[in-house]
């Protein structure tokens, strides 16, 4: 089933505020901190030698792991976070009311009339 990015972020921000993540209010400085801790979970599992492509499956209680998906254990790697990112970033711009699916439109438009490596950063 097809979804437009605009549905995923009201079914995001729905999950949300249904699992009581918006029962207090919460500052954009901490919903960004959230967003930049998700991407700071890729990267440790990138520095303990996980490649950006693996993925196991984690006992929710027990902890210990398995390669495939129940309902006893949550997706984990590199993958599972970078989906974090987005669902916290769709969860933002459904609190927000932010049309997420025109603003990546419009930066992608923008950005693919910029120069080759444009600003000249190293990384």
């Amino acid at each position: 089933m097809n979804k437009s990015i605009n549905d995923l972020v009201k079914a995001a921000h729905e999950n949300a505020v249904s699992k009581g993540w918006w029962d207090e209010e919460r500052s954009f400085g901490e919903i960004v901190a959230l967003i930049h801790s998700e991407a700071s979970e890729a990267l440790e599992d990138y520095r303990n030698g996980h490649a950006p492509t693996d993925e196991w499956y984690q006992h929710k209680i027990d902890g210990y792991s398995v390669m495939q998906l129940t309902d006893e254990y949550k997706p984990c790697g590199i993958p599972s976070e970078l989906a974090d990112i987005v669902i916290r970033v769709m969860d933002a711009c459904g609190r927000y009311g932010i049309d997420l699916e025109q603003a990546i439109s419009e930066k992608m438009a923008y950005n693919a009339t910029r120069p080759q490596r444009h600003g000249g950063k190293v990384i």
